[in-house]
């Protein structure tokens, strides 16, 4: 199973935490993360999103459907990104976008076997793979910086 872990990209500090929009720089990483994961991900890939404004918006340049998981909003544990995802029992690829710290919470669990306080920064994307029970690997870091 493929899991990749989207952190939204920068949005505004000013408004209520779920209404935060995306800055225009925000909107820009979104769309460059956009167009990187469109060219690499399976043509079923399922995606999860929270359902917080800035999560929505960096989701929307992708162009695909996608669904809004509520227990995957802000502050979610990092077990229910991995259920929610199905993982590790689930068939298809799976495209989660997230907030920290779960989202880095989620990557020390699948490496280490225990949440511990990584950063994922803002508009990456970190693609996990598990093709047997004994072994979980990371596949790529994406960083929206990095994308052309």
């Amino acid at each position: 199973m493929d899991l990749i872990l989207w952190r939204h990209a920068e949005a505004e500090d000013s408004a209520p935490d779920m209404a935060r929009a995306l800055t225009p720089k925000g909107q820009k990483q979104a769309r460059r993360m956009a167009e990187w994961l469109d060219s690499q991900l399976p043509a079923g890939c399922k995606i999860l999103v929270s359902p917080a404004l800035r999560t929505l918006q960096t989701v929307e340049p992708l162009k695909r459907k996608f669904k809004v998981i509520d227990t995957i909003a802000p502050d979610a544990a990092p077990e229910a990104v991995l259920q929610a995802a199905n993982w590790p029992n689930g068939k298809e690829a799976v495209l989660i976008v997230g907030h920290q710290p779960t989202l880095g919470q989620v990557a020390a669990l699948l490496l280490c076997g225990q949440p511990q306080s990584w950063e994922i920064k803002k508009a990456s994307a970190w693609w996990f793979v598990q093709r047997d029970a004994d072994s979980v690997y990371l596949k790529a870091v994406m960083a929206a910086e990095m994308v052309k």
